[in-house]
């Protein structure tokens, strides 16, 4: 459990953290209390949309993020096929719209929102501020975690248990002076740039997991508190369309990573409960959460301002730049056209999303 334990132990920071400053988000209601559209403001109504939402949304979610994993069903969406770079493409298309197009202005909006006090919020970019600070630690915890697991490696303690070293069926062999791989049993210790490059994988879909499970949750916190019938709708489909190209880019990782069944099971898991998780946190608090009230302002905002840096910093230089940078791509113009017109249809279609959701 070795590297998905930080991930569980940050996951289970960020639901402490939110438990401690949520109370303080719901009891401020008196503020700011206005209503975009009264018509569609129906709870009765509101609610078995909320329930079909959290169906759909678990079920493409997992579909999503499951369908890389399949690779023997799929035999074309294995990592060294040319659709498997294209999708991922797409796939990173999307999260970068998401962070750029969904994320962030949210957080705009609520940190400039009329409800909070001029001064601090309106006289300093905060979203700006904590999306560059997002970033900056993500680069951090990103470096530092390939460097750990890559001592690790070097003193032959693999981050996986020897998951690093499986692969094939082969005899015991040797190749030149002092450099070889030990072949037997079922195992090939990778060993050089191969077993680098797992790691990245390892530290790329950890990270990427964490930033995906924060920004899902406060999406499905904001559907489930909402009682607006009009948005709703369009936000269901939205969502299912985002989860399931994002969860895709995702398993996309997972799948490189070569976890083994245990913890790919866990990190498809939080993927797809987290969104429907907080659906039915929003519902549970749908009486007592005021969206507009100053606390609830400030913090989901700036939940959402380091997700996006986080979000928009993966998409880029996890995702796309290691990809557009390496040998596969590198060694291909045509593949290299492909995929960048991958990138640009799933971030216009997340943009367009935004019209919605």
């Amino acid at each position: 459990m070795a590297i998905t334990t930080p991930l569980l132990k940050l996951i289970t920071i960020f639901f402490i953290l939110f438990s401690l400053f949520a109370p303080q988000a719901y009891s401020e209601s008196d503020d700011c209390n206005s209503q975009s559209n009264d018509s569609c403001n129906d709870k009765e109504k509101a609610l078995p949309l909320k329930v079909i939402a959290i169906t759909t949304i678990l079920i493409t979610s997992m579909i999503g993020v499951c369908l890389p994993l399949f690779t023997k069903s799929f035999p074309a969406l294995q990592p060294d096929r040319n659709l498997f770079v294209v999708v991922k493409a797409f796939a990173a298309g999307i999260i970068l719209a998401t962070g750029f197009m969904h994320v962030l202005p949210d957080s705009f909006d609520m940190l400039w929102s009329d409800c909070l006090k001029e001064n601090p919020w309106h006289k300093f970019p905060f979203t700006g501020f904590v999306a560059m600070l997002s970033a900056i630690v993500t680069l951090m915890v990103d470096s530092l975690a390939t460097a750990m697991y890559g001592k690790k490696g070097k003193a032959g303690i693999t981050p996986d248990q020897g998951d690093v070293a499986v692969e094939g069926d082969q005899e015991m062999a040797v190749a030149g002076a002092g450099h070889f791989h030990a072949h037997h049993h079922g195992v090939i210790v990778k060993d050089g740039a191969q077993g680098a490059q797992l790691l990245r994988y390892r530290v790329v879909a950890m990270v990427l997991e964490l930033g995906i499970v924060v920004h899902s949750i406060v999406i499905g916190l904001s559907l489930g508190a909402s009682n607006n019938t009009c948005s709703i709708k369009g936000l269901i489909a939205a969502l299912c369309f985002h989860q399931m190209f994002e969860g895709m880019g995702l398993g996309g990782c997972i799948l490189q990573a070569e976890y083994k069944f245990l913890k790919k099971a866990i990190m498809v898991f939080f993927f797809s409960v987290t969104t429907p998780f907080g659906i039915a946190l929003g519902i549970a608090l749908s009486s007592t959460y005021k969206e507009n009230s100053p606390s609830a302002l400030i913090t989901v905002g700036l939940l959402n301002a380091s997700s996006a840096g986080l979000l928009i910093y993966m998409a880029l230089v996890d995702l796309l730049a290691a990809d557009f940078m390496g040998p596969k791509l590198q060694g291909s113009i045509k593949l290299q056209v492909k995929s960048y017109v991958a990138v640009l249809l799933g971030a216009g279609g997340m943009s367009l999303m935004a019209k919605w959701a």
